[in-house]
């Protein structure tokens, strides 16, 4: 029996970082669907532990992602049905991603086209080599963003911008990318190492306090401040009753650098 072999790898370049690397270079990083799981699972287990504290999204051989592989299609999604249960693999993904508690970054070079904007809009920050471009070329394929692709874009880069992303189909550069909000770092070097040093600030505050601001602004950007007041509540209270709050407030009074534990 062979040995399944995953085309997303996690490394460790640095204590508290994971670098999570999408790696089909050959097809500029496009997800087939056994990408789009493992991607989603990567995830998943990276929220789990608490001694990693950023976790940054990239791609292999010069490139972020390019979408969907569309060459699978004729396999995978070639009905209604296939094309929904494919659907909901892709929509997972973006969950796992977004429901990371850690501070999560697309390091972009290369190519972030399609479903890789998506990916890269369900981080939490996105840092651009000067020479990377990004682009949703659904109207030239004659497809329709979902509802939840397209909330994620206009929750970053306001209607006026995700209608001429989408309308137009273009490529955009990284000083279009910075005027409409969907990079907010420009690397001049590696992207990577740009995503790190952004955030390494945010590395050293409260895990659990990020954690919960995370949920807070993602349910204020989907409009689901009700339906998460629980939750939304729960957060509050764990972090209040944890041991880094009162290490924060021993900090702050004793004028020094807080060594928080994430519990």
């Amino acid at each position: 029996m062979g040995v399944a072999v995953s085309d997303i790898s996690v490394s460790r370049p640095e204590p508290g970082v994971a670098v999570v690397m999408i790696d089909r270079p050959a097809r500029r990083n496009a997800l087939n669907l056994a990408a789009w799981r493992d991607l989603a699972e990567s995830f998943r287990q990276l929220a789990r532990l608490p001694e990693v504290r950023l976790v940054v999204l990239t791609g292999a051989g010069g490139h972020f992602c390019a979408g969907a592989d569309i060459s699978e299609f004729a396999e995978v999604r070639a009905d209604s049905a296939g094309g929904a249960a494919y659907e909901r693999e892709v929509a997972a993904c973006y969950d796992a991603i977004r429901a990371l508690p850690q501070p999560s970054f697309a390091a972009i070079e290369g190519a972030c086209v399609g479903g890789g904007c998506a990916i890269a809009l369900s981080c939490d920050f996105r840092v651009m080599h000067r020479a990377a471009r990004f682009g949703i070329p659904a109207t030239r394929l004659g497809t329709i963003y979902t509802v939840e692709e397209c909330r994620l874009l206009y929750s970053i880069v306001g209607l006026g911008n995700a209608k001429r992303i989408l309308y137009g189909s273009d490529l955009f550069d990284v000083v279009a990318a910075r005027q409409m909000g969907f990079a907010d770092v420009v690397a001049r070097e590696g992207a990577v190492e740009a995503a790190i040093a952004f955030g390494a600030g945010m590395m050293a505050n409260a895990p659990l306090a990020i954690a919960g601001i995370k949920v807070i602004l993602q349910a204020l950007a989907a409009g689901d401040v009700e339906a998460r007041r629980a939750e939304i509540a729960a957060l509050i209270k764990e972090a209040l009753d944890s041991e880094d709050y009162r290490e924060g407030a021993r900090a702050f009074l004793e004028k020094r650098p807080a060594r928080f534990a994430g519990s």
